[in-house]
């Protein structure tokens, strides 16, 4: 077994061919299938089952794959921590994130780091849920996360900052000249909702249990772009992370009383690589350093 067999592996499981998997590693299918079959040689059995759609993980693919994207992740750090110790610089800092900080908060850290370091390019990995985003740290994947506070998480973890949600209504609400709204007043209204599989969902679920109702839905979306506009086109209200309303959206935005917060940190699987370490220079403090008086936590 070898680093390049494993490379291969994870680029069949991440494309989900091997057609796929061998255009994007620009080699020939045949070889790319030969050093897949001679891992599962070297491991006594298969790893993926080869259907007429694609691949699928057998169980012991399953049992091998967070640590085969550890050890993949863990070279990729080796060779990075090599070339800063030679004076050769890094060429891809990999980030991982949920989509509401994706589209939020990183933006202008992106472009502080890009302007910084040109030669050095990023790869976003974005998930829905943070379980997920979770998961794909443990196993190895991203130089940095970047998200809620993991609970019962073992490696490093860097504060940044308190998020606070909002939430966005028309221009010609009722509430549009307020500057803050209880969610008990909502309890009657259609929300802009997200799907079931998205983070946000069950955010917003919690936010109006604690205030005594279960909102309906007046259109779902897994976007979170999507749902301040559809928000601010009167579709009903929705409740999202004040960093992630897009510049320049022509709504209204309420404080919730009381005001509702989530800690957001940097954190790794078992220590900062030198490009993770100056990012967190780069994104943080948050403008909210600390967590508000009264403020409710919620994640």
């Amino acid at each position: 077994m070898n680093l390049r067999q494993i490379n291969y592996l994870l680029a069949v499981i991440d494309e989900g061919s091997f057609t796929r998997a061998a255009q994007r590693l620009s080699v020939a299918q045949p070889s790319l299938s030969q050093q897949v079959l001679a891992l599962e040689r070297d491991l006594g059995g298969r790893l993926l089952e080869r259907l007429p759609g694609g691949v699928r993980l057998t169980p012991a693919g399953r049992a091998f794959l967070p640590e085969a994207r550890a050890a993949a992740a863990h070279a990729a750090r080796a060779e990075e921590a090599a070339r800063g110790a030679l004076g050769s610089p890094s060429h891809e800092l990999e980030l991982a994130t949920v989509t509401s900080l994706a589209v939020g908060l990183l933006p202008a850290a992106l472009s502080d780091w890009h302007r910084r370091h040109p030669q050095t390019s990023v790869r976003l990995l974005e998930y829905q849920h943070r379980a997920a985003l979770y998961d794909a740290v443990r196993g190895g994947l991203g130089d940095l996360g970047i998200g809620p506070r993991p609970p019962d998480w073992s490696g490093p973890i860097a504060p940044l900052g308190w998020e606070e949600f909002v939430v966005v209504l028309s221009r010609d609400d009722p509430l549009a000249r307020r500057r803050r709204v209880e969610l008990e007043e909502l309890a009657d209204r259609d929300w802009v909702l997200f799907d079931p599989e998205h983070g946000l969902h069950g955010l917003i679920q919690r936010a109006c249990a604690r205030a005594g109702f279960t909102p309906r839905a007046a259109v779902r979306t897994g976007q979170v772009t999507a749902a301040s506009q559809l928000a601010a086109a009167g579709l009903g209200p929705t409740l999202i992370g004040s960093h992630a309303v897009p510049q320049g959206l022509d709504a209204t935005l309420l404080t919730v009383r009381p005001r509702l917060v989530r800690e957001v940190v940097g954190f790794t699987r078992t220590g900062w690589s030198p490009a993770a370490q100056e990012f967190l220079e780069v994104v943080g403090p948050l403008p909210m350093a600390s967590r508000p008086a009264s403020a409710q936590l919620i994640s």
